[in-house]
């Protein structure tokens, strides 16, 4: 038997309590003290645990190579949330939006229809959810391309991962161990060996 967990809340402090029919992707804007990174998934809030070093150095990693390979009328961003539907607002590590769609320094969320890929790196703690829940989202939402970062002995494996438009489903383009190599959506060539910690 485990002991019970002693989280020391504040006495003064409250759960949100969702509203009949769940929370919508509007309210992640409005509710007070949420933890960073906080999803919603199906109106139900999801709150994730803290990064490890091989999170942040994967996400690191294919922001700065994304940066320099996206075609100007692409940008790349890490950790901003999607509008998929009124229940489903997710957030991508890494997300490859149109570059009309940017609104400035204000914007929380980008449309469904300004990604092109969507990038998630797995965690313990988020496997099932980067396996199963979200590339079901991600394609329903119509989302062309995703990717799922998986570490194998420290580095990281790809999985990639493209729309079928009649099926709405994602059928798996490659896994990618060492050297990520694609041509769609644009040339991509990313060495994933280079995973090391800031300098």
């Amino acid at each position: 038997m485990s002991a019970a967990r002693d989280y020391r809340l504040d006495d003064d402090f409250e759960w949100p309590r969702p509203p009949e029919g769940g929370w919508t992707a509007d309210d992640l804007d409005e509710l007070p003290n949420l933890p960073p990174h906080t999803e919603l998934i199906n109106g139900s809030l999801v709150f994730v645990s803290p990064q490890t070093n091989f999170h942040s150095m994967a996400i690191r990693l294919l922001d700065h190579a994304l940066l320099a390979q996206a075609p100007d009328e692409l940008k790349v961003v890490t950790q901003m949330t999607v509008k998929l539907s009124e229940r489903n607002r997710l957030e991508p590590d890494v997300l490859v939006f149109r570059a009309e769609a940017y609104a400035g320094t204000g914007q929380t969320w980008y449309r469904r229809e300004d990604v092109v890929i969507a990038v998630e790196v797995a965690s313990k703690e988020s496997v099932e959810r980067d396996r199963e829940v979200k590339p079901m989202k991600y394609a329903q939402a119509g989302i062309p391309h995703y990717w799922r970062v998986e570490e194998e002995q420290g580095l990281p494996v790809v999985y990639a991962y493209e729309i079928d438009p009649a099926t709405k489903a994602y059928g798996l383009v490659g896994i990618f161990h060492n050297r990520l190599k694609l041509t769609v959506p644009f040339p991509v060539d990313i060495d994933l060996s280079t995973l090391e910690p800031r300098r």
